[in-house]
């Protein structure tokens, strides 16, 4: 297979020599880099962090700098935590049925659109509850103490993704009941999962940058900037669903993730890092 998904059917299932039809296991795994290599990536991060905080420095005021990095933070975060239980199970669940066709396409487009409004109404509100939260908490803290404290986070949490670095990560270990299937019509269901995942602490989220969200939108201190931080987040969560529009295969689909698992956690680590650096050259230089 190559590096990109893609076949010419939505389901093309493999059989075993009796005829039964089944999805092969999964062979080919990505291996962690060695130390060095790791160590060498993370250097990179922190001078293209420190490189790009001075820029941005030089060329936008600090908060519109701030805005822009965290905004990119929780979109790349959003896409990264497709690789985890939960990116995996709706990615294959919420299916379309039937051969590849503009038929199918069409009939498949309302529990997108389902799932999309899903995860809206998550982020209206989980946002809400963690503007009204951080507005009561940490109305009167500084933006520059708030936005330090993330930043230090951020590289800590990436230390941690390259393997280097213990960081507590409490995660309620569940994922989206794959039994509501069987019980609800698919956009019913798109919308059920949409609402779960959006919420980010119903389900298991595999990237930290959930964590660096979440205290930015409680150090906002109000209820529009929290939620729009947190629809952000689920923008980037939401979009992967987008790729049953295409004439993908699940198997196709799961094999390509599963190729990519390690390289995607390196990445949450080298973005982690770079963005915390970015910020703290800003904040600090």
């Amino acid at each position: 297979m190559n590096s990109s998904p893609g076949a010419a059917r939505y389901d093309e299932p493999a059989y075993q020599d009796d005829g039964t039809a089944c999805i092969p296991d999964q062979q080919r795994f990505a291996q962690s880099q060695s130390a060095a290599a790791r160590s060498l990536w993370m250097l990179l991060a922190a001078v293209a962090g420190v490189a790009a905080g001075s820029a941005l420095a030089t060329q936008f005021p600090v908060g519109g700098s701030l805005t822009l990095i965290l905004a990119v933070l929780a979109l790349v975060g959003g896409l990264l935590s497709t690789w985890s239980p939960c990116g995996y199970s709706s990615l294959s669940l919420l299916r379309p049925a039937g051969r590849y066709s503009a038929a199918s396409v069409l009939r498949w487009t309302p529990t997108f659109i389902a799932h999309a409004i899903g995860y809206a109404v998550g982020a209206l509100v989980l946002g809400s509850m963690l503007g009204l939260v951080g507005g009561i908490a940490l109305g009167a803290l500084p933006l520059e103490y708030s936005a330090i404290g993330l930043a230090v986070l951020a590289i800590a949490y990436g230390v941690h993704q390259f393997g280097f670095l213990k960081m507590p990560y409490p995660q309620r270990r569940a994922q989206v009941p794959h039994d509501a299937r069987f019980r609800f019509r698919p956009s019913v269901i798109g919308l059920l999962y949409g609402y779960a995942l959006g919420m980010n602490y119903l389900t298991y989220v595999q990237t930290p940058m959930l964590y660096i969200v979440t205290g930015a939108a409680l150090a906002s201190g109000s209820v529009g900037s929290a939620i729009a931080i947190i629809a952000l987040f689920n923008v980037g969560r939401c979009l992967p669903v987008a790729i049953n529009f295409l004439p993908v295969t699940d198997q196709g689909v799961q094999a390509w993730l599963a190729r990519w698992q390690e390289r995607a956690v390196e990445v949450d680590g080298f973005v982690l890092i770079a963005l915390g650096s970015a910020a703290l050259a800003l904040l600090l230089g």
